[in-house]
């Protein structure tokens, strides 16, 4: 097989140790192989670096295991070299043929014929961005699930706030919930704590705040209450540091907001998973198929088996996700429009994925233009299919009964 890297190494990594193994290939095609283990600690690594630099190793491939591939990336990265992270399941080795030096000398051998494919790896400041968006969002993802077992609380005490209150944790029910740790069981003055439109629903909350509170009820609530605002500040000082984080590609967010449903939090996500360069994705439709919402392809004997979705990029999916619901309900944009029109047709979960989809691409295409998102209408799909829609009605009002007429409208004067 042609050689493509003449001098590369592969790396195989594990928590403590990692295996590395070297081949050179000299001008008249013999090939000498070096075999070394290293430590894992950060002076270790930089002894492998040390290494690695006096084998005149440009290229190395190493396996996405866990985490532990990390530490290594972020010190061999830079001085030159081109660093591979490789999926493990593309460069699986043959069964009873498996230790830790030959692991490391397949990933070199299939480097040094150019026979490895490459995970997308962001620069340095965008990953960095990266690890805060997701802890932000896994720190939102803990206080929903702490106001939801604040809510099976109150349901255990009866108390029926919710069913009256839109937000529990309102300025109103905040007050009602601070009242009732203080020892207040009065349904008459805890109701009287309610403020605004709130304070319509008076009756009702007298009747939602009398319940049958016990001592372990107020123990929980107390606890939940103080996890929530935890929570809450945490969330608050990571939205700060991401917001000082995107010095390098705050033109990106801002680029990202101008699609309706996509705001500040959204578009820093997107730019974190995605970075800023859409030249590493050849196509908006590369893109897609590596974020997993673009129907999967399973084929055999000539027969399609699935259409389902890949796993793709979990975070980045969630995140267009959620932007679909929100253009789901905001009216007055192609998006939303196309929203309705397949959800009428084939139901609102595979309509959140389209709309991802479509987010997504034109994502890619204003990452890669630089010019702002410009909306095709809420009325495209009417001006596209007016035939369509014509037939449509006559036929229903044929259905009902009407006999139908049509004339086309005067000319305008």
């Amino acid at each position: 097989m042609r050689v493509v890297h003449a001098r590369c190494g592969g790396l195989d990594v594990h928590k403590r140790t990692v295996e590395a193994c070297v081949l050179l290939t000299a001008e008249d095609g013999s090939l000498r192989r070096y075999v070394r283990t290293f430590g894992t600690m950060t002076g270790e690594l930089l002894a492998l670096s040390d290494w690695l630099a006096r084998l005149g190793v440009g290229h190395i491939a190493l396996e996405s295991t866990g985490v532990y591939w990390r530490p290594v990336f972020n010190l061999l990265e830079g001085e030159g070299r081109e660093l591979v992270l490789v999926n493990p399941q593309h460069v699986r080795h043959l069964p009873g043929r498996k230790t830790d030096v030959q692991d490391a000398a397949w990933l070199a051998d299939l480097l040094r014929h150019g026979l490895l494919r490459a995970s997308f790896i962001p620069p340095a400041p965008i990953r960095a961005l990266r690890e805060l968006t997701r802890y932000r969002k896994t720190l939102v993802q803990e206080r929903t699930s702490e106001v939801n077992r604040l809510q099976k609380t109150l349901e255990g005490a009866n108390l029926k706030l919710a069913s009256v209150a839109t937000d529990v944790l309102g300025v109103s029910g905040r007050d009602m919930l601070a009242a009732l740790l203080a020892g207040e069981a009065d349904p008459e003055v805890l109701a009287e704590l309610a403020r605004g439109r709130l304070r319509a629903k008076l009756p009702a909350l007298r009747q939602a705040l009398t319940g049958r509170v016990q001592a372990h009820h107020l123990l929980l609530i107390g606890q939940l209450l103080a996890h929530i605002d935890f929570l809450e500040e945490g969330i608050a000082r990571l939205q700060a540091e991401i917001e000082a984080s995107q010095t390098t590609c705050a033109a990106a967010v801002d680029l990202l907001q101008t699609i309706p449903g996509v705001g500040a939090v959204t578009a820093a996500a997107i730019v974190a998973e995605v970075g800023t360069d859409m030249g590493r994705f050849p196509t908006a439709k590369h893109l897609a198929s590596w974020a997993g919402v673009c129907p999967g392809n399973k084929q055999s004997a000539g027969k399609r088996l699935s259409g389902k979705t890949t796993r793709g990029n979990v975070w980045l999916r969630a995140m267009l996700g959620e932007a679909a619901w929100t253009i789901a309900r905001t009216r007055g944009s192609y998006l939303h429009a196309q929203f309705h029109r397949i959800a009428r047709r084939r139901g609102k979960p595979k309509a959140v994925v389209a709309v991802a989809h479509s987010v997504l691409v034109v994502a890619y295409h204003l990452l890669r233009t630089g010019r702002p998102y410009e909306d095709l209408g809420a009325d495209y799909f009417e001006q596209r299919d007016t035939a369509r829609l014509e037939r449509y009605h006559v036929r229903r009002l044929e259905q009902l009964g009407y006999v139908v007429t049509l004339a086309a409208p005067p000319p305008a004067e």
